[in-house]
């Protein structure tokens, strides 16, 4: 029987592993599928281009969002309190990692506690869904969101990781009610996100009808989860059987087309493998109304807040040229930009 890591030290290993190993999918995007038509009289100035939008009634100053990572350890508090005062200069969003760790243990409440460094930042808490049937309920969610001072709770989705893990929870039953009722109990939108394989056009239309405020598609393309439980695990059958999930999952151009088409109104986060503004751009233009990356802002992070407001400032300027090539003025106008699927 393999060893069952605890919270806390699960979190350690993840932070490690994706610094230092090669944990992408074996699947792309799917964006260098399209091209943007080039507007080569964009009759307007670069300057004048506005990157200015709102997420569920929050200004942004870009349609930018860094994704959840981490929590739980004292690394990770040192990160996320980089990546939020990052976040808070940029004016973009920030979601923070899975805070189970701390409704189990109040001491790492700390390690996500970064209001001070992000008072105007929309902030996101965070907290597995299955956890809705290990315990957790619309009190605990609650307890999530009071803790950091958050403006919205998502809760994840990662039944593949789940059950790759020796310590996972593998009981994904009824939680499409138990989501539905979180909605309606807490004063704050719930977001519903994947991990990295993507949210399929049914499985939106099914979050939408329990009463989600937004659902991140969240697709392959980027960090593969699997290939980090592979890189976690001692048990040499454990990783040949997650090493084999390297190219699951439904890419991320595909779920959030699949999910715009069905779901018009949504509110929709692209994420999964965005690591730059240009494919930012394409994912605004095929129907995302935010563009969350974690690894770029991640790796930039562990290295200063300087590198992290870098790493924010050449999205959000790449994004900007990108709209400026396109003759897009504002984000609304980028979301019209037509594209072109070779």
């Amino acid at each position: 029987m393999p060893e069952v890591a605890p919270t806390a030290s699960r979190k350690a290993d993840h932070i490690r592993i994706n610094l230092t190993q090669d944990v992408q999918s074996g699947l792309s995007t799917g964006l260098e599928r399209y091209r943007f038509v080039h507007q080569a009289l964009p009759e307007r100035g670069l300057e004048e281009v506005d990157l200015n939008t709102v997420f569920l009634g929050h200004g942004l100053r870009a349609p930018l969002l860094i994704s959840s990572m981490t929590g739980g350890t004292d690394q990770a508090q040192a990160i996320n309190r980089v990546l939020a005062e990052a976040a808070e200069r940029a004016g973009i969003a920030i979601g923070l990692g899975s805070q189970r760790v701390a409704l189990e243990d109040e001491r790492a409440a700390g390690s996500f506690q970064v209001r001070d460094v992000a008072p105007k930042t929309m902030l996101l808490a965070n907290l597995g869904a299955v956890q809705l049937n290990h315990g957790v309920g619309v009190a605990e969610c609650q307890r999530a969101v009071d803790m950091i001072r958050a403006d919205a709770l998502i809760l994840h989705l990662n039944a593949l990781q789940e059950a790759l893990q020796p310590e996972g929870n593998h009981d994904f039953s009824n939680l499409l009610a138990k989501i539905g009722q979180v909605c309606r109990a807490l004063p704050v939108p719930v977001v519903v996100k994947e991990v990295g394989w993507g949210i399929s056009a049914k499985v939106a239309l099914w979050l939408a009808e329990a009463g989600v405020a937004a659902v991140d598609v969240a697709g392959s393309g980027g960090t593969s989860w699997s290939q980090v439980e592979m890189h976690r695990t001692s048990d040499p059958d454990l990783a040949r059987l997650a090493g084999d999930f390297v190219d699951w999952g439904i890419p991320t151009a595909e779920a959030l087309a699949q999910c715009r088409a069905e779901l018009p109104s949504l509110p929709l986060i692209a994420s999964g493998g965005i690591r730059n503004g240009v494919e930012a751009a394409k994912c605004i233009a095929l129907g995302a109304n935010l563009v969350g990356s974690a690894q770029p802002y991640l790796k930039a992070a562990s290295m200063s807040l300087e590198a992290a407001i870098k790493a924010i400032d050449l999205m959000a300027q790449e994004l900007r040229i990108a709209m400026f090539a396109v003759g897009a003025g504002s984000v609304a106008d980028l979301r019209h930009a037509p594209l072109i699927r070779e």
